[in-house]
């Protein structure tokens, strides 16, 4: 069998669509959008036209929609962007979730030297926060909450607007306004993602993870709300992120958040049919293979350890038999760390350091499920002996 790509929620392939709708602002209509002439104009309109397309997806007004090079700058701008401006010290506290993304874990944590305090938000075995836990945690100091709508690891889907509800009682409570930001990088073409039923403050979007260029992405803020911008100079964005807009690729942003929620029940289903079959299969051939990934979560993410092996030498395997996935662990040359995600839901180190994530898209087909199930029962016998 030729190549089998399943690592769909660590990047995907650009869609031939995209692609097409992308190339003439390279050659054509290439014009820098803060021109007054025609040829400016007609860049700056088609930003606008993809802003537009964003906005309709996520049901918000296009004013809130802000170009970024992708999720991790857009968490950034969030958390720093809220952050920065400390006028006193009555809030100044910090909750994420345990299991956030490192582009919130770091950016969180870097707050400490101004003064912030980081709380985290535990989660249960199924990878959800632990509700109680949560309520105690906002105070009438805390001035932000960054929840993840997906995890990009084992695929839990939080319950956010029950959360965000939560919050807004808090607010009540003590007379504050507390922000709300969720990284919604992983859920975008696969679950519902409306801004005014989460009633979030800030969301943030990555292109290349729905069939859009590497480099791209959004945030969604909330009328009214003010941040901080990162980058300075000549004020695009409406002030938030300065720059000369990296129109192709805002097209193709456009595009692909349109495809991408026109498939989007199709690609739950089919998605959820693969990670079904490879589940059942997997135990059916190696019934001490353990599931991570949440059973109600992400349709498409499958995160899974054999007890006793490493993730590494199973990826090899798959490697040489044309199958792409990757691990839950973070991997250098230097030292090789159990996933914190895993870590957080109760797993312990040895198992979390054999996970092994598989990803997959409506490209992937029954028949490559198939094929992988059977290579890793290979890989698994050679390894055993």
């Amino acid at each position: 069998m030729e190549q089998v790509y399943c690592d769909n929620a660590a990047t995907t392939p650009v869609n031939s669509e995209v692609l097409n709708e992308m190339l003439p602002y390279y050659s054509k209509s290439y014009g820098n959008p803060s021109g007054l002439y025609m040829l400016s104009q007609d860049s700056k309109a088609a930003i606008e036209f993809a802003r537009d397309k964003i906005a309709k997806v996520i049901n918000s007004k296009s004013s809130e929609v802000i170009f970024t090079s992708g999720g991790t700058e857009s968490n950034n701008l969030a958390i720093k962007g809220l952050c920065l401006p400390v006028k006193d010290n009555s809030q100044n506290e910090i909750i994420i979730s345990t299991i956030e993304h490192h582009a919130v874990i770091h950016p969180a944590e870097q707050q400490k030297h101004i003064g912030y305090e980081v709380k985290y938000s535990n989660v249960n075995n199924e990878g959800m926060i632990d509700i109680e836990n949560f309520k105690n945690l906002i105070s009438e100091k805390t001035k932000l909450i960054s929840i993840m709508l997906a995890n990009n690891e084992i695929g839990s889907v939080q319950d956010i607007r029950s959360l965000v509800e939560i919050v807004r009682e808090k607010e009540k409570e003590f007379g504050n306004k507390i922000y709300f930001h969720t990284d919604a990088v992983q859920a975008i073409g696969k679950i519902n993602v409306d801004v005014k039923t989460l009633g979030v403050d800030l969301l943030s979007i990555s292109g290349h993870k729905f069939n859009a260029p590497k480099g791209i992405g959004a945030l969604y803020i909330k009328e009214d709300i003010v941040v901080e911008p990162l980058l300075d100079g000549g004020g695009q964005e409406r002030q938030n992120r300065s720059g000369t807009e990296n129109v192709p690729s805002i097209v193709g942003l456009g595009k692909a958040i349109e495809i991408a929620e026109k498939d989007r029940e199709s690609f739950f289903t089919h998605t959820k049919l693969l990670s079904e079959k490879f589940i059942n299969d997997l135990k059916n051939f190696i019934p001490q293979a353990v599931i991570h990934s949440s059973s109600n979560g992400l349709p498409n993410i499958v995160n899974f350890s054999i007890p006793n092996i490493q993730g590494e030498p199973i990826l090899i395997g798959l490697d040489f038999k044309g199958i792409m996935a990757s691990s839950g662990s973070a991997c250098s040359t230097a030292s090789v760390e159990p996933s914190h995600v895993l870590l957080a839901k109760g797993v312990n180190d040895k198992l979390a350091l054999g996970s092994v994530r598989l990803s997959f898209s409506l490209t992937n087909k029954i028949e490559e499920i198939e094929y992988i199930t059977e290579s890793l029962v290979d890989i698994y016998k050679e390894l055993v002996n």
